[in-house]
């Protein structure tokens, strides 16, 4: 028996979940209509066709990545936070992700994480062309990361892999780093560690502001 009562919302929630899981080339009305429980007929009323389930999606995601809210005691802590909550989302919504980029949508997604940096970097001390430079980088970074990273996931199984080729001959005489460099990366912890150099390092800039190199003499 159909249900009778359904919003909008959930509709797009559990659409959501189901791109997330499969990507949207598996996303019908009807397989969707039976994961709700409902008549093909109520998801058209509440979301239109197809097309425009898909609309809504990209909407909603775009929406959703504007959440992040720095979090921390000084604007170093902020900054990574927000590179930190960045790339959770990025990583827990990849097919929606693909979609907002494919519709054109990706800077106007990035803009509040991109706004919450600036906050950071200008109570950090930082203007001008050094500061859009610092909220760039930390964007970079995160999303580049983030590519690396998957890319790793989904590569075939490599031989050799890393703990074949890393040995007393190739580590320069370190069998510290051999050994390290022999086990699998840490992701996370990578992460962190690449993030605090990174913040650090642009926080750390010192002298006075750099002439905008968009900018005309007047």
């Amino acid at each position: 028996m159909a249900r009778s009562a359904l919003t909008r919302e959930e509709v797009l929630v559990a659409a959501a979940g189901l791109v997330r899981q499969h990507g949207p080339q598996t996303l019908t009305m009807r397989k969707l209509a039976a994961e709700l429980g409902t008549a093909v007929t109520s998801i058209y009323w509440h979301v239109g066709n197809r097309e425009s389930l898909l609309d809504a999606l990209v909407e909603r995601t775009v929406q959703e990545m504007g959440t992040l809210r720095p979090v921390g005691r000084d604007p170093a802590a902020r900054i990574a936070s927000v590179a930190r909550g960045l790339r959770r989302e990025l990583r827990a919504r990849p097919h929606l992700i693909a979609m907002v980029h494919e519709r054109g949508l990706t800077e106007r997604m990035f803009l509040p994480a991109q706004r919450a940096l600036v906050h950071e970097v200008h109570a950090a001390g930082l203007r001008g062309a050094r500061a859009a430079d610092a909220v760039r980088a930390v964007q970079f970074h995160t999303v580049g990361f983030l590519l690396v990273e998957r890319n790793r996931e989904r590569s075939p199984v490599q031989s050799p892999g890393e703990s074949d080729l890393w040995g007393g001959s190739t580590a320069g005489g370190d069998p510290a780093l051999a050994r390290s460099l022999a086990r699998p990366a840490d992701p996370d912890r990578l992460f962190a560690t690449s993030l605090r150099a990174l913040v650090d390092g642009l926080l750390a800039a010192s002298g006075p502001p750099e002439d905008d190199p968009g900018a005309t003499a007047e």
